[in-house]
């Protein structure tokens, strides 16, 4: 199934994926708290690593409009899969966003034909472009 209006579905999906983008920056900004409780505790390398996590994954969510804004979110949720090494409740959090990230490429998938390339403007019909001849 494709959808009627390609650009206008990749346009709400690319809204989508910024907005799960944004939710994941603000979970990896509640890790800090929970490993400073156990442990080692919370060293200056995993916090600078968990804040620059949080701001790329924020930044991504703005690069949703860009042909490969797509693409570096995909990749960024590795490393957010990778916080659960720091904090074992991330490996559920991280997990949960992970099965959202790939069902939101399936609905791409779905609606478009490909997870990661942007659709083709749809070419109007004779009725649409205003010719009164056709």
């Amino acid at each position: 199934m494709t959808a009627p209006d390609p650009v206008r579905a990749a346009r709400a999906l690319r809204g989508a994926a910024a907005g799960i983008l944004v939710l994941e920056g603000i979970a990896v900004l509640f890790v800090p708290r929970g490993i400073a409780q156990s442990g080692p505790g919370l060293t200056g390398a995993r916090l600078t690593a968990l804040l620059v996590l949080a701001v790329l994954l924020i930044l991504a969510a703005g690069l949703q409009r860009r042909p490969g804004g797509l693409l570096v979110a995909t990749a960024l949720q590795v490393p957010l899969l990778a916080t659960g090494l720091l904090n074992s409740v991330m490996w559920f959090v991280a997990g949960v966003f992970l099965l959202i990230w790939l069902y939101l490429l399936q609905i791409r998938k779905e609606l478009l034909g490909s997870p990661f390339r942007e659709p083709a403007p749809r070419q109007p019909t004779p009725r649409e472009d205003g010719d009164p001849a056709a």
